[in-house]
């Protein structure tokens, strides 16, 4: 075994691998860039060190500065984690000839593999089924052979980037065209294959694992069919959807795969499956990393795949053989992400002010997170994984639901809310799942209205703030108590903000604490987690916002006719296409702010003028920060 290992990766990952390297007796070492020199993955491995500033390519993704950490703290392996390195052959090869063991497959077997088409013709070729479908250069030929719809796939991406569904093939040139522009700016390379689409499909994938001695196992599988824009959000092991001779042979052909391309590590082989017929099973690709969602298959068979890919590195034999690996049990995860489902899921971010990550009695919960940590737009918006097991499925639905009300990440607004709503679904708790779920019922799930007990509870922290202090002065005039000079007294009201500005009269009891603040409406007792202006409670959140209307009003007046373009998200403005004075057309693209790896495109409300531009190329924003002010025509004419 090895005695120093560095982590080329940052978030919970890091701290998941952080967390075995620690129970092997191992020595760890973190990287990070300066916006993470006090992230928790710094602060719980055994030494760490700077490479370099915010950007990723300038420091997490720098091979030169990770080989250089490697050097100079005796690493003598390099794990990945997962992410852009764990599949990136050039990386695999620089570690190993800068002496250090890649923990994961050869460099070989990731060029490979990553590559689609390679990969469907080495798989096919070993006995596996794959999905019916073409390449270049006969790309729309093939697709005209298939018949409507074909899905178009860069061969060099992954997560669902530059993916084209073309339902209509009169538009088949057009949608090729898009999809290479897509696919040249998001890898590098415009080479596409066609693949027949399947309706309504399902995503089931199989864990593999292979040492370096030819012995070949696979882990049984993970359901990940809930997915919203191509990205996992649920998944879970085994899926309701297999029988034991399905999972046999499906288990078969991702062992068949693995030898495939001589592989070695932790690895998974991703399969599509008509939800109608799942012994029609096709080979889509193989990752060549461990997966996000590794944590269920650890769950259902108690093994730790961190562990097995350090041994394996380290020249072990996987000493188990098919026979031994069974499922107990059933678990699932589910993925926590700085986004804003009532705001079209776009990336949030902010400090970490109260956290509650719930652990123990089956409930595991990976995380990069701890109060005080500053999610910005630079990085992944995934901040952690809350995973259950149960002993059957509907145990394990149940007890994430509860896990996910009990989750707080108060400062940042995300998913979880969502997430346990989504668990809840009908289609959901019966095992009905296909890729396309949450998209259908994804309305279903959102909700922009914001309950009145939030304001009152909101309402609750700012009286309580107003009380005399301890040597029992007050000032007077701060007391919302509807005093009124010469008039008859009005019950107190507070200008709040959520999304739109409301005034709000409390009208029930409260009982406020640091960190907890309980509201009576109506005879129902409402309690809520707080800190600074969020509150929260059942995965839910709410940051509410002090509204002055003075000084809304007097905004109003100063741009009375124009348009403020605001930022949607935190994020870094990447593009600006106008300067002050410039004349608009509506619809213009106007801006660019990025975030998270999300570009969002600021349009002019309507035709007019640029009043005002306060933002550069590289400006970093805040949610709701003014960008740009735009005055129609008519009012630069008077």
């Amino acid at each position: 075994m090895f005695d120093t290992v560095l982590v080329a990766n940052r978030g919970e990952i890091a701290v998941r691998v952080i967390r075995t390297l620690r129970s092997l007796g191992v020595r760890s070492v973190a990287v990070f860039s300066d916006a993470d020199a006090d992230a928790r993955h710094v602060r719980e491995a055994d030494t760490a060190v700077r490479i370099g500033p915010a950007p990723a390519a300038e420091s997490y993704l720098s091979v030169d500065r990770l080989l250089d950490a490697a050097a100079r703290t005796g690493a003598q392996a390099v794990h990945p984690g997962y992410g852009f390195l764990a599949e990136n052959a050039g990386f695999a090869r620089a570690c190993e000839e800068a002496g250090l063991v890649f923990i994961g497959p050869s460099a070989d077997a990731i060029a490979l593999m990553g590559d689609k088409i390679r990969a469907k013709e080495t798989v096919q070729a070993a006995g596996v089924p794959v999905v019916p479908g073409g390449r270049d250069p006969e790309l729309a030929e093939a697709a005209r052979a298939l018949g409507a719809p074909v899905l178009l796939k860069p061969s060099a991406g992954g997560g669902g980037k530059g993916m084209r569904l073309v339902r209509d093939l009169t538009v088949l040139e057009e949608e090729i065209a898009a999809a290479r522009r897509e696919a040249r700016a998001s890898f590098g390379d415009d080479t596409l294959l066609v693949e027949r689409w399947i309706d309504r499909p399902r995503h089931i994938e199989i864990q593999v694992l292979a040492d370096g001695h030819g012995d070949v196992v696979h882990l049984g599988e993970r359901e990940c069919s809930l997915q919203r824009r191509h990205q996992k959000i649920i998944e879970e092991a085994p899926s309701v959807l297999l029988d034991e001779a399905t999972r046999a042979a499906m288990g078969e052909a991702a062992v068949q795969a693995a030898r495939s391309c001589g592989y070695r590590g932790a690895g998974t082989v991703e399969f599509i499956v008509p939800g109608g017929n799942p012994s029609q099973y096709y080979f889509m690709e193989m990752n060549t990393r461990l997966q996000v969602e590794h944590p269920v298959t650890e769950l259902v068979t108690g093994l730790d795949l961190v562990e097995w890919q350090l041994r394996v590195a380290a020249g072990e034999k996987l000493g188990f053989a098919q026979e031994d690996v069974t499922l107990t049990g059933h678990a699932v995860e589910a993925r926590i992400c700085a986004e804003d489902p009532a705001r079209g899921f776009l990336p949030s971010g902010g400090t970490v002010l109260l956290l509650n990550e719930p652990q123990g009695d089956g409930v595991r919960t990976d995380s990069g997170l701890g109060e005080g940590t500053e999610v910005g737009s630079l990085y992944d918006p995934m901040l952690s994984k809350v995973i259950v097991h149960g002993p059957d499925r509907e145990t394990a639905l149940r007890k994430l639901r509860a896990a996910l009300g009990e989750t707080v990440t108060l400062g940042v607004q995300t998913n979880a809310g969502f997430l346990r709503r989504l668990l809840a679904h009908p289609s959901v708790v019966q095992g009905d799942l296909d890729t396309g779920l949450v998209e259908r019922v994804v309305d279903e799930l959102v909700t922009t209205d914001v309950p009145e007990e939030v304001y009152e509870a909101a309402a609750a922290v700012r009286a309580k703030a107003l009380e005399p202090r301890a040597d029992g002065w007050v000032d007077p005039f701060s007391v919302p108590n509807g005093w009124r000079l010469g008039g008859t007294p009005r019950p107190p009201a507070f200008h709040l903000r959520v999304q739109d500005p409301v005034t709000y009269t409390p009208r029930g009891s409260s009982t406020v604490t640091d960190t907890t603040v309980s509201v009576t409406l109506d005879g129902v007792r409402h309690t809520f987690h707080r800190a600074g202006d969020w509150i929260g409670r059942d995965g839910d959140a709410w940051q509410v916002r002090d509204h002055d209307p003075v000084a809304a009003s007097l905004s109003r007046s100063a741009h009375a006719g124009a348009d403020s373009l605001t930022a949607p998200m935190p994020g870094t403005v990447t593009v600006v296409k106008v300067a002050v004075g410039d004349e608009v057309a509506a619809g213009q693209s106007l801006l660019v702010v990025e975030a998270m790896k999300m570009e969002h495109v600021i349009s002019a409300p309507h035709a007019g003028t640029v009043a005002e531009l306060d933002v550069t190329p590289g400006t970093t924003v805040a949610m709701d920060q003014v960008l740009a002010v735009i005055a129609p025509h008519e009012e630069v004419a008077q």
